[in-house]
C-alpha cells in the first residue's frame, strides 16, 4: 500500500559549488570547499590529495 503526500516539497535550487575532489583513480571522494580548515586537504576516504573542482550541487541555506 503507497501513501502519498498531498504537500508537495519544493525543488531546492542547484548552484555552481566549489569543492574538493579527491585525484585517486579508486576513489570518489569529495567535499565542499567551506567544508574544511585546510589549504590542500587530503582525501578523509583514502587520505590521497585533494584538487579543487566546480559542481552543479543543491544549495546548503
Amino acid at each position: 500500500m503507497a501513501f502519498f503526500s498531498k504537500n508537495q516539497q519544493e525543488p531546492i535550487p542547484e548552484v555552481e559549488t566549489k569543492v574538493w575532489s579527491c585525484t585517486s583513480q579508486n576513489c570518489s571522494g569529495w567535499m565542499r570547499e567551506g567544508l574544511t580548515f585546510d589549504s590542500e586537504p587530503a582525501c578523509p576516504l583514502c587520505n590521497a590529495p585533494m584538487e579543487p573542482e566546480v559542481r552543479i550541487l543543491p544549495e546548503l541555506s
